[in-house]
């Protein structure tokens, strides 16, 4: 059996979109029919991908919100003693959106066909990471599914938290730059050529500062959709430039040197690494397997060139902080946990723990980063304004001191 996403007419002409389960279209149309609905469109519910990397078929992603969302009802279903293929059953029919409805149905008939609950996910690579497949496949070969699922699904509510907070934070300082830009647009395309009116029959000369702020009226009133189209070119092109893998190695080498952005982003991958290692080395996944696996989480490709350079040295017989050290990208206090770990016996735990030390303090220089670019904002934004209106009053004090 398969799933199939269909668009019907029922009697009363409205239009009707859903999931069902069949052997082919036909049986699926066969079905509407006895409802006496009109079938329009009947396709099945699958994700191929293209040798581009665009994907066929329907949107091809769901949010990470639902992903976490479904993540923790199956694990708690799972726990409950509900077997897979009822609880992928009863989880599609509590899902909000339909496309989120119909990959579930499909991953559901891939079980009832006797695959496995990873193989199903293998169906949809764009929703299901390879992190996130591996996990559940090796939850399933250790016969502890569901503490896999509650593992998994801590990390994504986690990850979404994290993109919350961060989302949050920077409503303020956008919304203040996009007002004060907005001031600063309108001072200078309306209110400057108006002022400037008034001064045009006067054989003084104005001052510079008006001069220059007149200038700057000029080229934005008249050249302003020539700016924005360069504008426009310029992102698209970055864009363009990023695709290539030898550019964005470049590009990402040039962040990895500027001291603050340095540091943060490699906090961000550094407690994505450990966190996505820690889960797959307690999913019982052999750790070569799990540290190739974890480098793909990460967004930096100098770092994640780094760890798999390390996974060479692991495979080799190198302890995994000296593979983890390669490069130079982990912070010490992170190789340090690794090692007691190693020690220990307990290198999940230490991982989990490098992780929420690494998060605590991007959490600190965030808010740090934060706190000084409101003031920042204000204070450029401010100065800006007081050039403006000092470059119109100016030439307002001259003309008062002639008339006295």
């Amino acid at each position: 059996m398969a799933a199939f996403e269909y668009l019907a007419v029922d009697e009363a002409g409205r239009e009707q979109k859903g999931v069902l389960e069949g052997d082919a279209p036909r049986q699926i149309r066969q079905q509407l029919r006895e409802k006496g609905w009109m079938p329009l469109e009947v396709n099945a519910v699958k994700q191929k991908v293209h040798r581009r990397g665009f994907s066929l078929s329907r949107p091809s992603r769901i949010s990470n919100n639902d992903l976490a969302m479904i993540t923790r009802q199956l694990a708690t279903l799972i726990r409950s003693g509900v077997p897979v293929e009822e609880s992928l059953r009863i989880a599609s029919q509590q899902a909000s959106k339909g496309r989120s409805q119909s990959v579930l149905v499909a991953i559901r008939s891939r079980v009832l066909e006797g695959h496995g609950l990873a193989a199903g996910m293998s169906e949809f690579p764009q929703i299901f990471s390879e992190m996130y497949r591996a996990t559940v496949a090796a939850g399933e070969q250790s016969g502890h599914l569901e503490l896999v699922l509650e593992r998994l699904a801590d990390y994504a509510e986690g990850a979404l938290q994290v993109g919350q907070k961060m989302m949050l934070a920077l409503i303020y300082p956008l919304a203040l730059t996009l007002v004060a830009l907005g001031a600063i647009m309108f001072l200078t395309a309306y209110v400057v050529p108006q002022v400037v009116e008034v001064f045009e029959g006067l054989d003084k000369a104005l001052p510079p500062l008006t001069i220059a702020v007149i200038w700057a009226s000029d080229v934005i009133r008249g050249y302003w959709l020539m700016m924005l189209v360069t504008l426009l070119l310029g992102v698209a092109g970055f864009k363009y430039l990023l695709r290539m893998l030898s550019f964005r190695r470049q590009f990402h080498h040039i962040l990895l040197r500027i001291p603050v952005i340095s540091k943060v982003l490699k906090g961000v991958d550094a407690s994505r690494f450990a966190r996505t290692f820690g889960t797959l080395l307690g999913a019982g996944v052999p750790a070569l397997e799990a540290m190739n696996i974890s480098a793909q989480v990460m967004s930096n490709i100098p770092m994640r060139d780094a760890i798999q350079k390390g996974a060479r040295k692991l495979r080799e017989g190198a302890s995994l902080q000296v593979a983890l050290g390669t490069g130079g990208y982990f912070p010490p206090i992170m190789l340090h946990l690794v090692a007691s770990g190693e020690a220990s016996g307990n290198v999940e735990e230490m991982l989990f723990r490098s992780a929420e030390t690494l998060e605590r303090e991007l959490d600190t220089l965030r808010g740090t980063l934060l706190g000084l670019m409101e003031p920042l904002i204000i204070l450029l934004m401010g100065g800006l304004v007081m050039v403006i209106v000092m470059a119109i009053l100016m030439p307002i004090l001259d003309l008062n001191q002639l008339i006295q």
